[in-house]
């Protein structure tokens, strides 16, 4: 399973949600599944713009975890 780091990296960073959601301009319901990974696609545009925003590479703002109930193979 894939899931955003952005909560990682604003806490590595200094910065707050709520900086995040001024800079993004989408709406806060979008904005609060997004980096609470409760969303099940993400658009293009708003990848770049955490990249950027972040100042991280956007392979930086992913990680694969192990989902609840799966066995590592």
């Amino acid at each position: 399973m894939v899931r955003l780091r952005v909560l990682d990296i604003l806490e590595e960073q200094d910065h707050s949600k709520y900086w995040l959601y001024k800079q993004m301009e989408m709406s806060y319901q979008n904005f609060s599944k997004l980096i609470n990974n409760e969303t099940c696609s993400i658009r293009y545009e708003n990848i770049d713009k955490l990249s950027k925003l972040l100042g991280c590479p956007i392979g930086d703002l992913f990680e694969t975890v192990t989902a609840p109930g799966e066995e590592d193979s």
